[in-house]
């Protein structure tokens, strides 16, 4: 059993007999001592985001979720192909729709984890960092650099992200995917 002050960010829990993944906690203290926790959590099957406020004396039950290591294969039309890493044969799919943002990280051979609750495969885990080669990035004019180090860079999966005006097309850089953005230029 969860209590509400275990909500913290990442805790997967049962709400209404459905998962959810908590994506950012705020205790605040109301009058005469009591605290409820603010949290925004969303529906790993669904995607849908909600903002809720949970008491002191509310519980959850943990939702039981196994993480399955997989390699994404290939997208088609609007569908995500992963494998099993240790068994290939088995293989998972999603719509552009049930991935949401995470689609915009996704390279070929990128390990994940497969989120399966109640036997279906129902969401995925990225890595918090990967590399991706930059396909579009406008040229800087070495005047424009004290007035603005940062540029729109776009990478090889669509993503458009801001990053130093040193980056330029072709180059390798690492981006949270958490946060979407630069975390640094890999070297050749």
């Amino acid at each position: 059993m969860l209590s509400y002050f275990d909500l913290r960010k990442g805790t997967i829990f049962l709400y209404r007999g459905k998962p959810f993944e908590v994506l950012d906690f705020r205790q605040t203290f109301k009058g005469r001592g009591s605290a409820v926790a603010n949290v925004k959590i969303r529906n790993i099957i669904s995607g849908q985001v909600l903002e809720k406020t949970f008491h002191q004396g509310e519980t959850f039950d943990e939702a039981d979720i196994k993480k399955i290591k997989a390699i994404f294969i290939y997208a088609h039309r609007g569908k995500y192909v992963f494998s099993e890493k240790e068994n290939p044969k088995n293989r998972f799919e999603f719509t552009s729709d049930e991935l949401a943002e995470k689609a915009n990280f996704l390279i070929p051979n990128l390990e994940v984890e497969i989120l399966k609750f109640e036997g279906e495969a129902v969401g995925i885990n990225l890595p918090v960092k990967i590399r991706l080669r930059v396909v579009e990035a406008p040229p800087s004019l070495r005047r424009e650099r004290a007035q603005s180090p940062k540029k729109k860079i776009k990478l090889e999966t669509g993503l458009e992200i801001d990053a130093p005006s040193f980056i330029k097309e072709g180059d390798v850089v690492e981006v949270n995917t958490e946060t979407k953005e630069y975390v640094k230029k890999i070297e050749s």
